[in-house]
């Protein structure tokens, strides 16, 4: 097994203003040749927006985006049609193929939201754009210390379709419980990113925010030291 640490206080941060986000791996502005990408996993983003401020509408091709609603309500709209709203606890997955424009603004004129969103390295290139949502939040909060599927190659287990053999998966953990991840792929590698909490695993404490990459393993264990949400993000190494 070999792992990668990604400390919470090393990532990139920009203060815009409107916008205040902090980046996983090198993105915008902030550039550090040791974070470019972890496999075909490009961007994480966590992204706190003012009211009524967003995006404005902005290029995309190539790339597997999700994004991950956690508190307010997000506005959508693009080049294929979709004006839709992102609530917490609700999952956006689209795949932006040979192009797409797309804007995201706070629907909320006076409260800010909360999102991560996510860039993976597609399996192929100037594939159709593909557009899709969902809530996940009944399903993560009815079934504590589980892992709820967000997102697939396949759609499984009511899961969102990405173009990629990558899956990601999100769980409330009690303290003192644990859970075990086995890989779909066993040359794909593990992000794991801690929403919340405190968790160990591969024998290393890991707090808010933290996040370890995880290579050269089938499976892993995830024990919580306090209540902890994480998100486990399963990629391709090579592809």
């Amino acid at each position: 097994m070999n792992t990668v640490f990604h400390p919470a206080g090393l990532r990139g941060h920009a203060n815009h203003g409107w916008l205040k986000t902090w980046h996983s791996f090198s993105f915008a502005g902030w550039y550090d040749p040791n974070k470019i990408h972890f496999g075909a996993l490009r961007v994480l983003n966590d992204d706190y927006v003012a009211g009524g401020m967003g995006f404005s509408t902005h290029p995309h091709d190539n790339m597997e985006i999700v994004t991950i609603m956690m508190d307010g309500t997000l506005e959508h709209q693009d080049s294929m049609g979709h004006r839709e709203l992102l609530r917490a606890g609700e999952v956006q997955a689209m795949s932006a193929g040979t192009g797409i424009m797309h804007s995201e603004r706070n629907a909320d004129k006076t409260q800010p939201l909360h999102l991560f969103q996510i860039w993976i390295f597609p399996r192929e290139k100037n594939t159709t754009p593909r557009y899709a949502q969902k809530s996940f939040a009944q399903q993560t909060a009815a079934t504590p210390n589980n892992w709820t599927m967000l997102v697939s190659p396949d759609a499984a287990q009511g899961s969102l379709e990405i173009g990629q053999d990558a899956w990601f998966s999100i769980a409330d953990i009690s303290k003192d419980n644990s859970l075990n991840y086995t890989l779909k792929k066993s040359d794909n590698g593990i992000y794991v990113f801690v929403v919340s909490g405190t968790l160990e695993t591969a024998d290393i404490e890991l707090h808010h925010r933290d996040a370890l990459g995880i290579t050269e393993t089938n499976s892993i264990e995830i024990k919580a030291k306090e209540d902890s949400k994480v998100l486990l993000i399963e990629v391709p190494m090579h592809w």
